[in-house]
């Protein structure tokens, strides 16, 4: 048993985690035969399957789900050993994780990659874009250092720290400009355009209109800002987004935009991060960063 490498369990936690030899070799950049090789002989070790191999996807066995677990805490804390080495480095160097949500990360991560850049010259970026359960869970699976998401979270291991609040506004056709601005009880009865289910957003835009989503409502759906923006340039509806898209996503399309009456509707950006993370301090540090490259934006 003393044989199994972390690299067996690194590339196991990827099966385990896609649930596909094809998809887990892409995320772990080898080709899947060295994937599947790694997991065969990693079988070999413990003396007993521990996938069920299908045409189109694979299937943890029990054994095989017990050891993904166990896998994950190991690979974990794995990872904070070397985060304990890099945080007795001055400055901060190597390796960031950072997620970022997609109604976040078009806007701001510019500001943040320059600033970061100029901060710590020695520092390796690697963001990664995507909805903020996927993101969570690559938090706590040690797959990310830290992510910039929408507060609050509801996951007591991570820390998080608020960074700034943003407005809604409502984007309407142009034609619309002169009409008066509805209220949260007018946009219940309207057309709202919203994002796919997944996205943080979409669940505010909700909230804030007191609309009810079911499979009877006429409901439009996109799977970015910019779509919806443009959907509501061809007349479609109307749609909300965060201030930060506004001058980016209006620009192009015959729309008008205007600020909703109050209490209007707004959202806390934070950055959360592990709270086991030995690079807390240093992470303190980047969202400071962090709030200053988008007070810079809003300014330039």
């Amino acid at each position: 048993m003393t044989d199994i490498s972390m690299k067996q369990l690194r590339y196991f936690e990827a099966l385990a985690q896609h649930g596909h030899f094809g998809r887990a070799a892409e995320a772990c950049a080898i080709s899947q035969p060295a994937l599947s090789l790694q997991v065969k002989e990693l079988e070999e070790i413990i003396g007993a399957p521990l996938v069920e191999r299908g045409a189109r996807q694979v299937r943890l066995t029990s054994l095989g789900e017990t050891l993904a677990v166990r896998a994950r805490v190991i690979l974990r804390a794995v990872e904070e050993l070397g985060d304990l080495a890099r945080a007795s480095h001055r400055p901060f160097t190597g390796r960031l994780r950072l997620g970022v949500i997609p109604t976040i990360a078009p806007y701001l991560l510019p500001s943040v990659i320059n600033s970061l850049s100029q901060t710590y010259p020695g520092l390796d970026l690697q963001p990664r874009e995507s909805t903020t359960q996927r993101l969570i869970g690559e938090l706590m699976n040690g797959r990310l250092d830290a992510a910039i998401l929408a507060l609050p979270v509801a996951e007591p291991a991570l820390a998080a720290v608020s960074l700034f609040e943003e407005e809604f506004f409502l984007v309407r056709p142009q034609a619309d400009a002169d009409q008066p601005v509805p209220s949260a009880e007018t946009l219940h009865d309207m057309r709202l355009l919203l994002l796919e289910e997944g996205h943080c957003f979409r669940d505010q835009a909700i909230s804030f209109c007191k609309i009810s989503v079911s499979p009877s409502r006429d409901m439009i759906e996109g799977n970015s800002l910019s779509t919806l923006v443009q959907m509501v340039g061809a007349g479609i509806g109307v749609t909300l987004i965060p201030e930060m898209a506004v001058p980016v996503e209006t620009r192009s399309a015959p729309v008008s935009v205007v600020r909703l009456p109050a209490p209007r509707p707004t959202r806390t950006i934070g950055m959360v991060w592990r709270r086991t993370n030995p690079l807390a301090d240093e992470l303190t540090q980047i969202a400071d960063i962090v709030r200053a490259a988008e007070t810079g934006r809003l300014a330039a």
